[in-house]
């Protein structure tokens, strides 16, 4: 394991970079970026700091395209109840980032109820329209966070497209609604035929089955034991139809689970690739470049454990920095992994909030201060003063 004494005196050695993504209820990767970058300039004045928010696709995906410099746009669109909200996106010359938690994510259900029959991913396929005609040809679409199990059909729905019952009539959106799905009409479909669109985000599996977007994960969305059947049911429907008018099998592919099933209309309807979201992230965000020359990285999340092992970002962070040659800590709420899972993560230390405030409450709602405090370790063991030169000979 690296220690502050096989480094450079600081501060010689470079740079501190932060990255961190969000505390997950408490702040947003840029306000626990600002809050660590305030602890530390109380403790080394003279450390040069840079701030990089990051995110793995979920929710701040977007926030963290614009905290590096990207574009914000604001466009007012359906959030999953149908309700319009104001979502924004990511806007860089030709690339745009379009986060599906900013208008279909659970954070949009209002009040916090859970919706999983009704909930829909219409909002997404008008923000992806919206991205379009602002000019992007690459655009990553960050999957995480998703409040609806439609299989994308609100997607397509929000790209123009419409499905239409026995009788020509509109499907509403929302799952329940694809068991009357009769016909696809594309005719007013968006054209992304010359789009690049990347999914960011965990893999996951295929559409249906065991662990589908139904019975996988409508649980978490609220779904009770009946609710999940009429679930599945209506995404079969849905993956029937909707690879015959794409003419591509999509089903079973990995990742057609992902976000619902939203994975499953990007790649049927979209041509999408996928990726794992930090990878993809801090490609976007520079994140070699502004880790070059650095003295020490510092990543973080609420918590460090065992489902961060699944490629979130504190190990997307730790990975990409050993690339770099430069040693990582992350500073998290509470921590849940071994010394042997650090250390085969590539991270050196870790600095949680429970360390210095055992209520776990408490921790929540002091978040920020208290990483400041929480500096001041990660100071004292990563970037000593610099060491008085010994005084001349007479």
């Amino acid at each position: 394991m690296l220690s502050a004494d096989s480094l450079p005196d600081h501060p010689t050695g470079g740079h501190v970079l932060l990255a961190p993504s969000r505390f997950k209820g408490s702040l947003t990767a840029r306000e626990v970026a600002r809050h660590l970058a305030a602890g530390l300039r109380r403790a080394r004045p003279a450390v040069p700091i840079v701030e990089l928010p990051v995110a793995d696709g979920g929710d701040g995906t977007a926030e963290a395209a614009i905290a590096a410099g990207w574009r914000r746009v604001r466009v007012e669109v359906s959030g999953p109840t149908g309700r319009p909200v104001t979502a924004s996106l990511a806007i860089d010359g030709r690339s745009a980032v379009v986060e599906l938690a900013e208008a279909s994510g659970l954070r949009r259900l209002p009040g916090g109820r859970l919706h999983p029959l009704g909930a829909t991913s219409l909002g997404t396929g008008q923000m992806l329209a919206h991205a379009v005609r602002l000019g992007a040809r690459r655009i990553v679409l960050g999957v995480g966070g998703a409040a609806c199990t439609d299989g994308g059909a609100g997607l397509v729905q929000g790209l123009g497209g419409r499905l239409l019952d026995a009788k020509g009539r509109e499907l509403p959106p929302g799952a329940a609604a694809l068991r009357s799905l009769h016909t696809l009409d594309l005719r007013g479909m968006a054209d992304l035929s010359g789009v690049e669109v990347i999914v960011a985000g965990d893999a996951g599996g295929a559409l249906l089955g065991r662990n589908g977007a139904a019975v996988g994960q409508a649980r978490r969305k609220g779904a009770g034991p009946e609710e999940i059947r009429v679930l599945d049911a209506a995404l079969r429907r849905w993956a029937d139809l909707a690879e015959a008018a794409s003419r591509t099998a999509a089903r079973d592919r990995p990742g057609a689970g992902a976000a619902g099933g939203v994975g499953f209309a990007a790649l049927a309807f979209l041509g999408a690739t996928l990726e794992p979201g930090i990878g993809l992230m801090l490609d976007l965000l520079g994140f070699a470049g502004k880790a070059r020359g650095a003295h020490l990285v510092v990543a973080g999340e609420g918590a460090l454990d065992v489902q961060s092992l699944r490629g979130r970002a504190p190990i997307g962070v730790a990975r990409a920095a050993a690339r770099a040659g430069v040693p990582v800590v992350a500073a998290v709420g509470r921590r849940g992994l071994t010394g042997e899972q650090l250390r085969k993560a590539r991270i050196q230390g870790v600095y949680a909030l429970t360390d210095i405030e055992p209520d776990a409450a408490r921790c929540m709602r002091q978040a920020g201060p208290l990483l400041e405090q929480l500096t001041v370790a990660i100071a004292d063991e990563w970037l000593p003063r610099r060491r008085s030169a010994p005084p001349a000979a007479l």
